[in-house]
């Protein structure tokens, strides 16, 4: 198939794209960790896997990232599809924690690889197109693809069990062997859609690898450098982190909590899918309207962040109390959509402190702090569990959200694009 020649036919590719990228994703979300303890994986050991695959993706980003430069953008996210298509072949035959690994391994580089060819391909066809095209248009409805998927996997992979698969592990692996089938889709759309009329970049994919790796230190000292030089800076990439570890929370903790209201595994797994389904739209709906209540809340965007990471603290909480399905589930939606709306405005702020010479580093930065605190969260929060219980975890997160609300009152009023007059002067530093 020739390339895109309308900005429009472009960007029906991109939403397709997505959408088929994702959909294998949120298929097997619902079922992941409760298929891991199916197979007699402790919380911890499931958690430690979650921390493994973020180090891989932390690792990798910037090495993977220079291959689509020099092997063009198709071949790359040919090789992450079936890197992901072999690890859920992995995950639904593993019956050890060693089998998980190699599961998680996979995923985790097949994750790095395509991190973003697509979206780059999208915005380098259209500006071929039509350099003076905004694709902003375009890349709102690539989001809306992603949560929509996701969404509509996440119901699916859910119910999979209940209706086809019966009782135990069996039944909870069809959703990864559901995944293999839409992987394979999507690596036949990707051959036939993602066409680019530019060369690759001469060059060896070793060199490009290694070139990705001599710039990672400097990436990252430039990211430690904008964190401590700038005070809400800083701030951002402590609230950032205090999300990564709400989430972790939702993660690991949900399929079990659900599990339990529901009776079983396999009931567990179809009611987290729509749990999650119902969250990943709350948490687009969300962000949508941030806006509008910033208006509110006298265009302030601490009083505004600090009222969503309030609310999701309340929401850790009717998590971990009653045991009705319904009070938990709605707590658990509630979280995840403080989350997707406070997210815009730590962002917006963020950008607000630096220049564009170091904005892609400072997004790196953003990113980091997000996986540091996945992390932390994956190696302390199934230890808690394991020593209490899920709801002491659940309650333990609450506070560390409360904290952040009472941090997020020191965040700069308004989120004007100029760089403050006290941000450090701007100096090159190497990109993401």
């Amino acid at each position: 198939m020739s390339a895109p020649r309308t900005v429009r036919s472009a960007t029906r590719r991109l939403v397709g794209l997505t959408a088929l990228r994702w959909l294998p994703v949120g298929l097997t979300a619902p079922i992941t960790v409760l298929l891991a303890q199916a197979r007699g994986l402790t919380l911890a050991e499931i958690g430690l896997l979650f921390t493994v695959h973020g180090v891989v993706v932390t690792v990798l980003e910037l090495p993977t990232g220079g291959l689509a430069d020099v092997l063009g953008r198709r071949p790359v996210v040919v090789a992450g599809a079936v890197l992901h298509l072999g690890s859920c072949l992995v995950f639904a035959t593993a019956a050890s924690f060693p089998g998980f690994l190699g599961a998680i391994l996979l995923m985790g580089v097949g994750r790095a690889l395509d991190s973003g060819p697509v979206e780059a391909w999208y915005v380098d066809t259209v500006h071929g197109i039509d350099p003076l095209a905004d694709v902003a248009p375009g890349l709102a409805k690539h989001g809306a693809a992603d949560g929509g998927s996701l969404a509509l996997g996440a119901i699916v992979g859910g119910f999979l069990p209940t209706v086809l698969g019966g009782a135990g592990a069996a039944g909870l692996a069809l959703p990864y062997l559901g995944a293999v089938v839409l992987d394979a889709v999507f690596i036949v759309a990707v051959a036939r859609l993602l066409t680019e009329d530019r060369p690759p970049r001469r060059g060896s994919v070793r060199a490009a690898v290694a070139a990705g790796m001599r710039e990672m230190p400097g990436t990252v000292a430039g990211a430690v450098r904008l964190s401590v030089t700038d005070g809400p800076m800083r701030l951002v990439l402590l609230l950032t982190a205090v999300g990564g570890v709400g989430l972790v929370a939702c993660e690991l903790l949900g399929p079990v909590r659900f599990a339990d209201l529901a009776g079983g595994r396999d009931g567990g797994a179809a009611v987290y899918g729509t749990v999650l389904a119902i969250s990943f739209a709350g948490a687009a709906v969300g962000a949508v309207l941030t806006p509008a209540l910033r208006r509110l809340l006298w265009g302030s965007t601490g009083v505004t962040c600090a009222l969503y990471s309030t609310v999701g603290a309340v929401a850790m909480v009717v998590i971990a109390g009653p045991d009705v399905l319904a009070v938990a589930a709605a707590g658990f939606a509630v979280y995840y959509l403080t989350h997707g709306s406070s997210w815009p405005l730590l962002s917006a702020v963020l950008h607000t402190r630096v220049d564009a010479a170091r904005r892609a580093t400072a997004v790196s930065a953003m990113s980091l702090a997000m996986a540091l605190g996945g992390i932390l969260g994956n190696l302390t929060i199934p230890r808690l569990a394991a020593a209490s219980n899920t709801d002491a975890a659940f309650l333990a997160v609450a506070g560390v959200l409360l904290l952040g609300a009472v941090a997020c009152l020191r965040l700069p009023r308004v989120t004007v694009a100029v760089p403050p007059a006290d941000a450090e002067p701007a100096h090159p530093l190497p990109t993401a």
